[in-house]
């Protein structure tokens, strides 16, 4: 018996409709939903991905902004223009693409963002409240992972999350996030003895090493959810997977695909914040 395929894209359509109609009353109210994306430099890969997030806003009547800045913008600058964004009343969400240029300090420019206005999750103040399971921003991939899995029905109290992965953009905090939903969490990473051991007992595995095929069905409990979050583009162009999909395929119960699994989520759970701190600061409902 083959896994059931969880199509992040066909679930993000649905939830961006939602969404759309959310800001359309909003609209009504006056409160337009702004997010404002700072890039510096010209990487190819990054500008693709904010312009993604550009369009991905316009489709549902978000306003968003993108703020180009050359390589050459010094710390000071770019912690002087956010901090101008904090006192813009109307723009909710701020996004610093990363990664930034070496004489920019990251953390400094995330700890910068106001709390209220911290779509993506991860500054400190977000990350705390997340880890004592209070009202906060969560980060966005591990937020759409978990959106997947309420979607599709998936119990997730009690059964035993496996996380292959420990990076702070993924790993840790959806680890977390399964904790405060009453799953029983192990991290795996590259120092884990006997790996494959505590693999094979997932009832949900999570996986974000950015290796192509890392994981084979040999390593997959029978039944067991898989949620695949790795890009890796192989020498021929194509997007695969850390998860041997294949072969996973007819070992899980439910699995995501690369493509169009988990990563059209991102960019909606991004929306999603945004929408939520423009009725915060509005105080709308």
């Amino acid at each position: 018996m083959s896994a059931e395929v969880i199509y992040g894209r066909e679930l993000a359509n649905d939830l961006r409709e939602r969404m759309r109609q959310e800001v359309s009353k909003l609209s009504e109210q006056g409160v337009h939903p702004n997010l404002t994306v700072i890039i510096v430099g010209e990487d190819p890969a990054s500008l693709s991905y904010v312009r993604g997030k550009e369009r991905a806003s316009q489709k549902i009547g978000m306003q968003s902004n993108l703020i180009e800045l050359p390589e050459s913008t010094s710390h000071q600058e770019l912690l002087d223009l956010v901090d101008s964004l904090n006192h813009n009343q109307d723009v909710h969400g701020i996004l610093v693409q990363l990664p930034l240029p070496e004489h920019i300090n990251e953390d400094e420019v995330i700890e910068a963002i106001s709390p209220k206005k911290d779509v993506d999750g991860f500054h400190p103040i977000s990350i705390g409240r997340m880890m004592a399971g209070k009202e906060t921003f969560l980060p966005c991939t591990p937020l759409g992972i978990l959106t997947m899995l309420d979607e599709k029905g998936i119990e997730i109290e009690g059964k035993h999350a496996v996380v292959l992965g420990r990076s702070r953009i993924v790993g840790k905090p959806i680890g977390q996030m399964l904790l405060n939903r009453n799953a029983t969490v192990t991290y795996c990473h590259s120092k884990t003895n006997q790996v494959d051991d505590i693999l094979r007992q997932a009832d949900i595995l999570i996986v974000a090493v950015g290796k192509p095929s890392f994981i084979e069905a040999d390593q997959i409990k029978e039944g067991a959810v898989v949620i695949d979050v790795g890009v890796n583009r192989l020498e021929d162009g194509t997007l695969t997977g850390d998860v041997d999909f294949e072969s996973a395929l007819e070992k899980a119960s439910y699995i995501t695909p690369v493509p169009r699994g988990v990563g059209p989520m991102t960019i909606t759970m991004l929306l999603h914040n945004t929408i939520k701190a423009a009725k915060q600061i509005h105080s709308v409902e």
